[in-house]
């Protein structure tokens, strides 16, 4: 059998991880004791587990998370307001098949960001795709998208993003058009795709920030309404660091810090 045309056929195909599977088995006389459909099914295996890592790479890189967080990194032990039977549920992904959105608030440096781009990686890892935007970063993005007539297009690809992180909500009131715009994003998205937010406020005092009373209830009715809230307490992780806290030993989460200002 003539093995290098096989290989050139299945690289020209894309079948890239079918194409070093078989390359592999070719150079391992052990695989001849089994049969061909055991044979063709380690393949076919191979290759959908390439194809899987290179669609979460490319994910991973389009979502532009602030930091490299996972789950697993999360500090359970501090008490800062983590359920870690809220968190485990929260992993396995469910909120983002039925669209709830999750809230995340607590003091500047306590962690809301590293906890967000954990969630919107875990929501990676299942295949989703996921954004993540500060919120001041999005509301000029959206008033430069107007002016260029972009802004149509640019709203059409947050409504399909399944996760969109908006970072640092309400670190100044809203003018009247911003909470428009910000309106727009979250219509959209209600009901259909998940959002994670992070603010330093409490949701109580979101109304407030969100501009005209009228729109502030429809962005909040939205966002709140099939929401998990989570309420983070305790010391900024850069607080411990000015004071020269020992850094051996610190978790990741201390070292991948928290985006908020």
């Amino acid at each position: 059998m003539l093995t290098s045309p096989t290989l050139e056929k299945l690289k020209e195909l894309s079948l890239t991880g079918m194409a070093a599977a078989f390359a592999e088995q070719l150079a391992r006389p052990d695989y001849a004791e089994l049969s061909f459909e055991e044979r063709l099914g380690l393949l076919v295996d191979r290759e959908a587990t390439d194809r899987d890592n290179r669609r979460l790479e490319r994910n991973l890189k389009a979502a532009r998370l602030r930091c490299d967080a996972c789950l697993e990194d999360l500090d359970l032990q501090r008490p800062r307001g983590l359920d870690g039977a809220l968190l485990r549920s929260l992993a396995a992904c469910d909120w983002v098949r039925a669209s709830r959105n999750i809230l995340v608030c607590g003091s500047t440096g306590v962690g809301k960001t590293f906890l967000a781009c954990a969630l919107a990686q875990a929501a990676l890892r299942r295949g989703h795709r996921a954004l993540y935007l500060r919120a001041p970063r999005l509301l000029d993005d959206l008033v430069i998208a107007r002016a260029d007539g972009r802004l149509a297009r640019l709203l059409a690809g947050y409504g399909r993003l399944d996760v969109l992180i908006l970072d640092d909500l309400g670190l100044r009131p809203l003018a009247a058009e911003q909470a428009a715009d910000l309106l727009e994003v979250i219509e959209d998205r209600c009901g259909r795709r998940s959002t994670i937010v992070t603010s330093q406020l409490p949701v109580r005092c979101w109304h407030e920030v969100l501009g005209e009373p009228t729109i502030a209830d429809a962005i909040l009715d939205r966002l709140v309404h099939n929401a998990y809230r989570i309420e983070l307490r305790g010391e900024s992780f850069r607080s411990r660091e000015r004071r020269g806290d020992e850094r051996r030993g610190a978790t990741a989460e201390e070292q991948g810090g928290d985006g908020d200002g």
